[in-house]
């Protein structure tokens, strides 16, 4: 079974299927996206169909030297418009994943969860920050940076089973899960430790539908660090191991994604929301074109269910 260490290993297993996936992307005016998408189609990972105002997108490509064929932009102007009309391309069929682009993530979700015209699956929707994290040789994913505000034990355990399935696609086959809390010891002032020990709990009595191994609470030192368990004499089959960090709310998953590239020189990440009926490409403006590059890798990984 295959398990890539790294999005090089991602895209070169990719390379290898013998079909592509159509991306299409969301108010299109974007030079990361736009570029990191035309990279995807010449390395032969995806197709993709542009939405959004055909003048910028086009000027937009000279500008940065990208070849793209003006008959896969379809012309529209307002982005709100423009995320309608690919979340529907993508609900009818005519692509298999959605991609945002030069939008505010607001006026993108509210396109992707519309009850009508959305992409809902009728299960609960997530988030999932891929970290390549290159110096331990392996992924970790982390969960919900984007979508789940405050989420209940429920939502918390939807959440939980969503990003294990994407952990098994990337072939981790007993994904090991830290709920993550400010301490790794159960606080009644701490709600978020009473809903971490109450899942461990329901984990131990099999009352998660999915393969794993999950604890908390657990702090992040001790999620990632053997040394920093130890130190503090935590007996745990997660305790410096952890494959999936799970964020108490959207704020702390928020800051904790997105630091990542910050203070981990080279570290590149993806993102990804699942639980809806097709893949949805969800990242920041900001983000690099490297970085949206493996976010369509990603994408174009577990639609596939490559393994």
């Amino acid at each position: 079974m295959a398990c890539p260490r790294n999005f090089t290993e991602v895209i070169d297993i990719l390379k290898k299927s013998s079909t592509h996936q159509k991306v299409a992307l969301a108010a299109a005016a974007d030079d990361a996206a736009l570029t990191a998408l035309v990279e995807a189609s010449e390395k032969g990972l995806v197709d993709y169909i542009l939405f959004g105002n055909k003048e910028k997108i086009l000027e937009m490509a000279r500008k940065e030297k990208l070849k793209i064929n003006p008959k896969t932009i379809e012309d529209i102007e307002d982005e709100h418009l423009a995320c309608s009309a690919a979340v529907q391309a993508v609900a009818a069929g005519k692509a298999d994943t959605l991609m945002k682009g030069s939008v505010h993530s607001d006026v993108y979700l509210r396109a992707v969860l519309d009850k009508e015209k959305g992409l809902r699956s009728g299960d609960v929707m997530s988030h999932i920050m891929i970290w390549e994290w290159l110096h331990m040789g392996r992924f970790i994913f982390v969960s919900d940076a984007a979508l789940n505000m405050y989420p209940d034990i429920p939502t918390k355990v939807a959440i939980i089973e969503n990003a294990v399935r994407a952990a098994h696609v990337f072939g981790i086959e007993e994904p090991k899960v830290a709920l993550l809390c400010a301490v790794e010891t159960v606080n009644p002032k701490m709600p978020a430790t009473i809903d971490a020990a109450a899942i461990t709990v329901m984990a131990q009595r099999k009352q998660i539908r999915v393969k794993c191994v999950i604890d908390g609470p657990l702090a992040l030192d001790n999620a990632l660090s053997e040394e920093a368990a130890r130190t503090k004499g935590i007996v745990s089959p997660v305790a410096g191991k952890a494959d999936i960090l799970i964020a108490p709310d959207i704020e702390a998953g928020n800051i904790l994604a997105k630091a990542y590239p910050f203070v981990s020189p080279g570290g590149e990440m993806a993102g990804v929301l699942v639980g809806a009926r097709k893949p949805v490409i969800i990242t920041s403006r900001a983000d690099s074109a490297k970085s949206k590059l493996y976010s369509i890798a990603a994408a174009a990984f577990l639609a596939k269910g490559i393994s």
